[in-house]
């Protein structure tokens, strides 16, 4: 699976803490046990061969079976025990793991793996079934997927705390044209909903700059570089007093964050019950 997933065995290797030979020969008695080529080496790239992909969708569905009856043996017994892993797009690392922190504290046998990545990234994990639960702000439609609504995450406009505009009650987007725009790279949710909202709103956007992490946009925001349109949960994360929202007629853009499936997936107990966690701190946090 490790091999499959990083399509070398070397970077397997280092990831299972063992040496290459040995995940070299473990993967040849596996072929030869089951009499087939699971991989085949090109252009000095390795791919999983058609076999190779039955055998490693099998071999996920077993681990997946594996892993359930664990926990359902554990249940029996009081108790909860497994693996939860989770993949997020970037701006969710600003939601998800204080309460997964929560969640890990009222279950500590529960061993997570947390995931973060873009758009495009979180996707690949996805297509693969490689996590449990995924976290999107625009899910991938064109996939068989199954979503349900998380929580809203508005788009904000932000600009540095000295910017000339900073005490005007309401501005057109107009009026920021000789602004630059920072942006994250194409793939990324937060840009797609952007580029969408523009486009059925008929608004001209000027040429965007790209930069590749929300950090990044921040530090050049404050640097004086430019305005961005970011997440609100980003921004209240981000250097108080150093950034502000700029009141722009028509934003926030409208934007929600969804769990995401293949569709047909068994959800584990870990999974269910963390969603349930997630559901209740958001409820809680409203309340305050």
């Amino acid at each position: 699976m490790t091999v499959a997933q990083y399509t070398s065995v070397t970077l397997a290797a280092k990831a299972l803490h063992l040496a290459q030979p040995t995940v070299s020969t473990q993967i040849a008695k596996l072929a030869q046990a089951l009499d087939c080529q699971l991989f085949e080496l090109v252009s000095k790239k390795l791919y999983l061969t058609d076999t190779g992909q039955e055998v490693l969708d099998a071999t996920r569905a077993m681990f997946d079976v594996m892993d359930n009856l664990e926990m359902r043996l554990a249940a029996r017994s009081g108790l909860s025990v497994g693996r939860l892993k989770i993949s997020v797009v970037t701006t969710a690392k600003y939601l998800i793991p204080t309460l997964l922190g929560e969640f890990c504290q009222a279950y500590p046998n529960i061993e997570p793996e947390f995931q973060i990545g873009n758009r495009a990234e979180i996707i690949q994990r996805l297509k693969q079934n490689l996590d449990d639960l995924y976290v999107f702000s625009n899910p991938p439609r064109e996939l068989d997927i199954t979503t349900d609504f998380l929580t809203k995450n508005p788009l904000v406009v932000i600009a540095k705390q000295g910017h000339p505009l900073k005490d005007k009650e309401h501005i057109l987007w107009e009026e920021l044209y000789g602004e630059r725009l920072l942006m994250r790279e194409n793939g990324s949710g937060t840009r797609y909903a952007i580029e969408a909202f523009f486009k059925e709103n008929r608004i001209k956007m000027q040429n965007p700059i790209t930069i590749a992490s929300n950090e990044a946009i921040k530090e050049s925001v404050m640097a004086g570089l430019g305005i961005a349109i970011i997440s609100q949960h980003a921004l209240n994360h981000m250097a108080p007093g150093n950034l502000i929202e700029l009141p722009v007629h028509g934003f926030p853009i409208p934007n929600s964050w969804y769990w995401v499936l293949p569709k047909g997936k068994h959800v584990s107990n870990a999974a269910m019950a963390f969603r349930e966690h997630v559901t209740k701190g958001l409820s809680s946090q409203k309340a305050k």
